[in-house]
Parts: structure tokens; sequence; C-alpha cells
């Protein structure tokens, strides 16, 4: 048997609780966001690499370098993800950049001057485009999947991977609809949770409880994801989707791809918040709902909704 002193015993506890403090410092972010920063650091290391630079800890000119190199072919919002990245990598191996180093400042907004555009807004899907897009939908399988997904996506103002993440323990029908308990979100780190009422739709056609319903006697689907990819052969998977697959099936839809517009993921989230504004819903309620923790997010949606009724060119009389 060792002996060990009680110096050596603190740095061995010491030791433990760093690892764990970084373990929880590491799940502090989303997945997605990880996968994010780790990517980028993995970029910012095989630059360095390239030029013969030392990448941690990084002068600051290098960082600098970095960020100017890379804005010729990337979106300004990629070049300050790319920052913070490499920001996040030093704190978590104790060399804090600092964020007001003249370098890097200087750096990034002369990229913003040169390069910098009004952020492209994702096309809504407002009522009238999910009723067309239900309606072109078929009656097979991957058909009742879609229109249950794409109405329960816009009632529930749900991001895509908010979506994905459903599952059939989180689905509580009510005499009203449907009570779902979304366990965590974007906003929602910490896994306090919310509940999201889904109402009857008037309209049975475009009832997403009726839908969710169809779904789940035609799927045979008792627990689980909610939401799974179905193969050519109608066969189910026991996985639920990507969020990536949000975005396609919008996408491909008949009647999205007969219009113009950046249709994605998030256009069904951002068309509830459109039509519920121009609809009349306060802020109050439409941000209850849509779970938006900054009023002026909201208020985008609002103002996107009101830019023809609040026109002033339209009292010109032309």
């Amino acid at each position: 048997m060792t002996l060990i002193t009680a110096k050596e015993y603190e740095i061995v506890e010491a030791e433990i609780l760093t690892d764990k403090i970084k373990d929880y410092i590491s799940k502090a972010k989303s997945t997605e966001t990880r996968k994010a920063y780790r990517s980028d650091w993995q970029d910012f290391e095989a630059w360095c690499k390239a030029k013969g630079l030392r990448s941690m800890p990084a002068q600051t000119s290098t960082v600098a370098a970095y960020l100017a190199d890379i804005a010729t072919n990337k979106k300004v919002s990629t070049v300050e993800r790319r920052l913070v990245s490499i920001r996040q990598a030093h704190n978590m191996a104790g060399y804090p950049l600092d964020k007001r180093d003249s370098f890097i400042t200087e750096t990034l907004k002369g990229i913003k001057n040169a390069h910098g555009a009004p952020q492209e807004a994702k096309a809504p899907i407002l009522t009238e485009d999910l009723r067309a897009m239900v309606k072109s939908l078929g009656s097979d399988l991957k058909g009742i999947r879609d229109k249950a997904l794409l109405l329960v996506g816009f009632t529930g103002a749900f991001r895509r991977s908010e979506i994905v993440a459903l599952c059939v323990e989180d689905l509580c029908f009510k005499k009203e609809g449907i009570e779902i308990l979304l366990r965590r979100s974007k906003t929602d780190q910490t896994g306090k949770g919310a509940t999201i009422p889904i109402p009857y739709g008037s309209n049975p056609e475009t009832c997403p409880v009726r839908a969710v319903k169809d779904w789940l006697e035609r799927s045979k689907i008792i627990a689980g994801p909610l939401f799974r990819a179905i193969n050519k052969h109608g066969q189910i998977s026991i996985d639920g989707m990507c969020s990536a697959s949000v975005a396609l099936i919008i996408k491909r839809n008949d009647h999205i791809k007969s219009k113009e517009g950046n249709y994605s993921g998030h256009s069904l989230r951002a068309g509830f918040c459109t039509q519920a504004a121009a609809n009349g819903v306060s802020d109050t309620q439409g941000m209850r709902h849509s779970r938006h923790k900054k009023f002026d997010t909201w208020r985008k949606y609002v103002r996107l909704a009101s830019v023809w009724q609040d026109s002033a060119a339209i009292k010109l009389g032309l």
C-alpha cells in the first residue's frame, strides 16, 4: 500500500475538481454550439499550423491576421463567431484573450465596414402558405409525418432543433388539444422546461392535434422520438431526425418551391411570430408562447408584419 502526503492528496483532489469544472463548463453550451466552437477552433488551429504560427496561446496579432484572412470569403457573422470560439478555447485553457486589444477590435471594425451587410432574414411561412403546403402533401407515410411536423412546428413556434427533439412522452392529450413539454431549448440551457399548448384547429385539414394523432396511428410509434426518418421502402427509423431534415422538408415542398424567398428550418417559427403579430396578438402573449427572452427580437416580427400597414407612402395618393 502506497501512502501519499496531505499535500499530494490536495493536489490530486484539486486536479479532479478542475476536470469536473471543465466538464460542467463544456456542458454550459448547447450541443450545436459546442460543435460550432470545436469546428471553428480546428480551422484556426490548421491555419496557424500552415502559417507556422502558435495557436495556443496565440498572439493577438495572429488572431487578427486570421480574421482578416477569412473575411475575404466568410460572412461577418461567421468571422465574429470564429473570434468567440477562439476566445472560448483560450479561456478554457487558462489563456484569456483581451477583448479590448486594438489589434483585434480595429481589425474586426474594418471587416464590418468593408464587408458588413444587413442580415438576410429567413422568409416566414404564414398561415396561407401553411395551408397550401399541407394541401400539396401526399397521403403516404411521409406525407402524414410532414403534415404533423409542419403544423406542430408552426403552431408551437418551435425551432428546428426543438421539433426533432420531441418525444411521444412529451405529449399530453387534453380535451383542448395537446400540451407539449419542451424539455430544453436554446434559451433554456438549464433544462427548466416549458409547456406549450397546441389547440385543436377549426379546420380538420390543418389541425395540428389531429395531424399528430394520425401520424402516431399510422406510424405505430408509442415511445421515443416523435418525428423519424422514413426510407424509400416505407420503413421508419428508430432514431429521431436531424435538425437539417426540417429545412429539407420545407424547401422540398411543392408550394415552397413555387415561391421566391429564402426559406429554411426557421421559417416555421418566423411565420408564427409574423402571423401572430399581424393578427393582433399582444407582445406579452406572443413572447410567452414563442419563448422569446428579448423584446427587441420579438418586435422585429411585429415590424415585419406591419411594414405595409404603417407605410407613409400609402398616404401619398398616387
